[in-house]
């Protein structure tokens, strides 16, 4: 509230003289003055920075779904005005990156439906399926990970059999703390390949993610090479309740690895690993008899002790070596009988 309006709330005009009123309004003044010049102290301290500072400043407050902060920080002095509008070469000004990076966020929330960047920004169930991603959208949608804050499951599904946007895009924009609801992290048909395996694998590590429960990552070309790469950050991760690895060509090398034993030298509480995972989906992939066997030798040394589905439909093992798998582990289902 306005302190000359509370003052006169307190004692309205009509209980004041004319001298108290003048003392009250000069007191205001005074406060106003002493304000401005504290704004225009601070304004010059800001003017004092270097430019690339102030520059590095103005980054921190971009936000492409709420741009507001970075616009009235642009706006404190006709010197920032200058520094923010500045063209320098082919790069364009900072006010009109943001600008342009304010409407590709509008574009892209419109694909998921939603009207504004507003609704963009609380949202907490993103999808697009089918939607025709192109990689730019990705680049871009990965451009605001550090934003979606609101955001607990994130899923993008192109069709079956297609090229699919290029998902590296998104997965090296994935700075330390991106995503930090995201719960439920799908990838179908968006490719990744094994430089895309291990670009997440790389986020992870710099955290990514940090409450990541579901991973899936199903048709996405993830080789053994790949899969090699990621396994070290899934087993990092002790939240992983579910992983979806179908349509992906690796095999029995890189399965082994993932539920392999800890290192001996590995401290205690990395004793159990993927220890709350439920869910293990390697439909399509190349696991064979020797995968099965490596997993059914690790169950029954009760690794992975809270997994009770899994999931080998339209993979080259043998029905006895799917047997000896359900075998190694009373209540765990195996579906993909031949």
């Amino acid at each position: 509230m306005d302190p000359l309006a509370a003052l006169l709330r307190e004692h309205p005009p009509q209980l004041l003289s004319a001298w108290e009123l003048h003392c009250r309004i000069a007191l205001l003044e005074d406060t106003a003055r002493a304000c401005r010049a504290e704004l225009e102290s601070r304004t010059a301290r800001l003017h004092a920075l270097p430019d690339d500072i102030q520059q590095l400043l103005f980054g921190q407050l971009c936000n492409p779904l709420d741009p507001r902060s970075a616009v009235a920080y642009s706006s404190a002095s006709k010197e920032l005005r200058e520094l923010t509008q500045r063209v320098e070469g082919a790069r364009k000004s900072l006010l009109q990156e943001l600008k342009e990076e304010n409407a590709a966020a509008a574009a892209l929330g419109l694909k998921w439906g939603l009207l504004s960047c507003k609704a963009l920004r609380e949202a907490k169930d993103i999808g697009w399926f089918q939607n025709g991603l192109s990689t730019t959208d990705l680049a871009t949608l990965g451009k605001l990970t550090p934003v979606l804050t609101a955001v607990a499951t994130l899923r993008l599904v192109e069709p079956p059999h297609s090229a699919g946007p290029d998902g590296r895009q998104l997965v090296e924009r994935l700075g330390e703390g991106a995503l930090p609801a995201v719960t439920s992290f799908s990838l179908h048909s968006v490719f990744m390949g094994d430089a895309g395996a291990s670009a997440l694998a790389a986020a992870l590590d710099r955290g990514a993610l940090p409450r990541l429960k579901h991973l899936y990552l199903c048709s996405a070309a993830i080789g053994d090479a790949g899969l090699l790469a990621l396994t070290p950050a899934l087993r990092r991760r002790p939240a992983l309740e579910v992983l979806g690895l179908s349509g992906n060509p690796f095999g029995d090398q890189a399965l082994a690895a993932l539920v392999a034993p800890p290192p001996a030298d590995a401290p205690p509480p990395q004793a159990e690993l993927l220890a709350e995972l439920r869910r293990l989906y390697l439909i399509n992939t190349q696991v064979a008899d020797a995968g099965c066997a490596h997993l059914a030798s690790r169950l029954r040394s009760r690794a992975l002790p809270a997994l009770r589905g899994l999931y080998l439909d339209g993979t080259p093992a043998s029905v006895a070596a799917r047997d000896a798998v359900q075998e190694a582990r009373h209540g765990l289902r195996v579906q993909g009988w031949m």
